[in-house]
This record gives C-alpha cells, structure tokens and sequence, in this order.
C-alpha cells in the first residue's frame, strides 16, 4: 500500500516523527511526501534523502498560500523545482482552491499560477498533482490541452460523478482517495462508481483523520484501502494490488 499524498515535513509531526514513519513502514511499502511551498519543498526532499527507498518527494506550491504570493517569489519556487527535477517524482501539489477562496481576483491569480506550473510540467513532461477543489470541472477543462504531461493526479478528489467520468475517459488522470472514505457518504458513493484503475490512496495528513480530536498519519492510509475492498465488495489484496500499481507507474517508483 502506498499513501500518495500526505505532509510528513509539518510541524504536526516535530515530535514523533521518525516514531510516525516507523509505523507506516510497518504497513506501506512507499510514503509520497507532498510539497506545499518552497520551504517545505526543501524539507520533503530532505526526509526522501534520509528514508531513501521509503519516502518520496513532490515540489508543489499550494494555492491558497501562494495566491498572494509575488512573481518574484513564483519564479525562485519554480526554479527550485527546476533545479531538483531529478529528486522528485512530481509537480505538486499546486491548482486552485474555490472552496476557501471566492474573490474573483484571487481565483484569477490561483488560475494564473496553476497554469505556470502546468506549463512547466508539461515542457519537463513531469506528472502533476493537482488541488483542484470544487472546481474539478474546471480543472478538467484546463488540463485538456496539455499532451506532454504524462499523468495528471486529481488529489483528494470530491468533484461530482459526471467529472469523474470525464477524469477517466482521459485514460492519463486519477483520483486520489483518502481516509475521508471512512466517515463521508458523499467520497463513498463515488467510490462505488469509479473503476479501480482509476484510483489512488492517500491520508493527506496530519489532516483529514477520521476523528476530529485525532492527528491522521500515513499508516492510517490502511483505512482507506480496506473501506474501498468493503464498498466494492472485493478482495484487499486485489485493491492494494491495483492501487499500488497506479502509483507505482504514475511516480516512476
């Protein structure tokens, strides 16, 4: 099993967290560390570098951190990227966020900055992990003319059906689950409906726990996994197998 997206670099995490990653090894073969800004970019490939083998990196520049952020500031991100492209396995985690953003300005600016990096994956054919919420569709209308990125990853996806179905028939783009499959009806019933070759799983944590009081980690991403075998009404081993494989081929790991 593989968590495909999650912030093991937080602050979160300060305390315990060579006991946290202990833990996930003991249940997942890979841990994808997401980067959220260029400091923890840098601190995402650090842990890589200490857990080689276990933990791999991704250089994002999140949304709605970044909608204020300068050109100088997008460009020296950017580079950073540039420079470690070897060191990652994806662009990541950047897009557009219409959920906690509703100025239309900012939305502008989200959409400007998510299409520098797709720009940038596309030249350097990386794949991209994109967070695209409530505004999948969007998302997808974008992304479309994009041919030289070789896989676009739809994280913690909660888009509706009807985009779903469009994600798939692309043939290139998955959704990634997370352990919000545990409590939400509305991620469950969409699981019922999309193929499993379309699937990944993550935890996105510390967040999304399936308590409120409890900090999620990337163990948890069990939890994930075994909900979709009882959805599904299919094997463990037979998601585990699949999932795993996306991701496998989706990071070159």
């Amino acid at each position: 099993m593989i968590d495909t997206h999650c912030h093991i670099d937080f602050k979160d995490f300060d305390s315990d967290r060579e006991e946290v990653i202990k833990r996930a090894k003991d249940k997942l073969d890979y841990i994808v560390a997401s980067g959220f800004d260029k400091t923890s970019n840098q601190n995402v490939l650090e842990l890589s570098k200490e857990y080689e083998g276990f933990i791999y990196p991704t250089f994002g520049f999140h949304p709605v951190s970044s909608q204020n952020s300068t050109d100088e500031e997008l460009k020296d991100a950017q580079k950073h990227l540039i420079d470690n492209l070897s060191n990652i396995v994806a662009v990541g985690e950047v897009g557009m966020d219409y959920f906690y953003v509703t100025d239309k300005a900012l939305r502008e600016r989200q959409q400007e900055i998510f299409t520098s990096f797709l720009n940038l994956a596309d030249e350097y054919k990386a794949p991209i992990v994109m967070h695209v919420r409530d505004c999948e569709k969007k998302a997808v209308n974008i992304i479309q003319d994009y041919e030289d990125i070789p896989y676009f990853v739809f994280h913690c996806y909660g888009g509706s059906l009807k985009t779903a179905k469009r994600i798939m028939n692309m043939g290139n783009a998955y959704m990634s689950f997370s352990t919000m499959l545990c409590y939400s009806q509305q991620h469950q019933d969409l699981i019922k409906k999309i193929d499993l070759d379309y699937i990944l799983t993550e935890t996105d944590s510390p967040y999304l726990a399936i308590t409120k009081e409890e900090r999620n980690e990337p163990a948890n991403v069990v939890n994930a996994v075994y909900k979709i075998a009882k959805i599904k009404d299919i094997d463990i081993s037979t998601v585990d197998e699949v999932t795993t494989n996306n991701a496998r081929k989706i990071f070159k790991i």
